[in-house]
């Protein structure tokens, strides 16, 4: 079983940008053990049948076909623009 250290859980803060007191380091470091202990117990469960998976469910993408098709003309979109150049929509500059 692998132990994280006090150490580095200051070094796991500082990277977060945290600042930890020493009494959330002790808490920090008693929790972030737990939680590495009980992720090792799953080393011990025998996955040599189990298929590699992406998701628990089986899910299908149900949106529908990407086919390219006729939707407005230029012209049509261009007609309740507020601004237009050039068959362009014209906005605000936002650089100088």
């Amino acid at each position: 079983m692998a132990d994280i250290s006090k150490e580095q859980v200051k070094h796991v803060a500082n990277l977060a940008r945290l600042a930890l007191t020493d009494e959330e380091v002790e808490k920090m470091t008693k929790q972030l053990g737990d939680i590495i202990n009980y992720a090792e117990l799953l080393n011990e469960l025998d996955t040599e049948n189990v298929k590699p998976t992406t998701h628990v469910l089986d899910l299908k993408n149900v949106m529908r076909k990407d086919e390219p098709r006729d939707w407005i003309s230029k012209e049509d979109a261009l007609k309740n623009a507020p601004d237009q150049k050039d068959g362009q929509f014209r906005v605000p500059s936002i650089l100088d």
